[in-house]
């Protein structure tokens, strides 16, 4: 307890991530150790109350028509239209996009679970487009390895593409491939999707996890509105 007292109040405090796996570590080393009783109590872990940044409907499309390449441009479709994590997409083989039922299957999601999320008539267009020109072999999309060997795109891949159209596309907003998935979900829910399906199609395995999007979706009878738009209404 002193140790981790020393960790918070030291002058140069080490972040919130180094602290909670400290106090992580020592949890499971308690565990391995068969000691059910702690003669240690450890501090339990502050989650952050943080909201989700997301996009608006204009900013998604300054995003997708930014990137020259339509490899580039599809990458940022299944991001968003499918809400797919920046893993998940790597992953993605041929054989798991359905274009007859136009859905698209997901292996080995987080949690080890698979899924089916659809497939718009866009995507389906443009992976078609894609596929004749590329001629992928197993993977949907390929990227190379350190020795440029033709291999699996990588996350850190992805994440430079997203970057990238970020940054010819104009806007301000810090974007990463999760946004794009934030963005999937609060846009779902302000079209009218109910939150139990929304959760089956991010693959959640707690409803409570989904319920934040209700905090960011502009929902209810009414939408909100700042009090300026009608305080100077003409």
């Amino acid at each position: 307890m002193d140790y981790l007292h020393v960790l918070k109040s030291q002058r140069k405090t080490p972040s919130d991530s180094f602290f909670k796996h400290t106090v992580y570590g020592l949890r499971y080393a308690y565990r391995i150790a068969g000691m059910k009783e702690m003669r240690v109590v450890l501090p339990s872990i502050e989650q952050p109350k943080k909201l989700p940044v997301v996009l608006s409907h204009n900013e998604v499309r300054q995003l997708l028509k930014a990137p020259r390449l339509l490899k580039h441009r599809l990458v940022l479709a299944m991001l968003y239209g499918c809400g797919l994590r920046n893993f998940e997409l790597c992953n993605l083989q041929l054989n798991d996009l359905d274009f007859d039922r136009r859905m698209l299957h997901i292996r080995q999601g987080k949690g080890r679970k698979d899924r089916y999320v659809p497939l718009s008539q866009m995507q389906i267009r443009g992976l078609k487009k894609y596929i004749a020109a590329e001629h992928p072999a197993n993977w949907c999309f390929n990227g190379y390895d350190r020795k440029g060997n033709p291999s699996q795109l990588s996350t850190m891949g992805v994440q430079w593409i997203v970057r990238e159209a970020r940054k010819h596309s104009g806007i301000q907003k810090g974007i990463t491939p999760h946004i794009l998935r934030h963005s999937y979900a609060t846009h779902l829910l302000e079209m009218g999707l109910d939150i139990i399906s929304v959760k089956d199609l991010l693959g959640h395995a707690h409803i409570q996890t989904t319920l934040t999007y209700l905090h960011v979706a502009q929902l209810g009878r009414q939408k909100p509105f700042s009090p300026l738009d009608r305080l100077y209404k003409r």
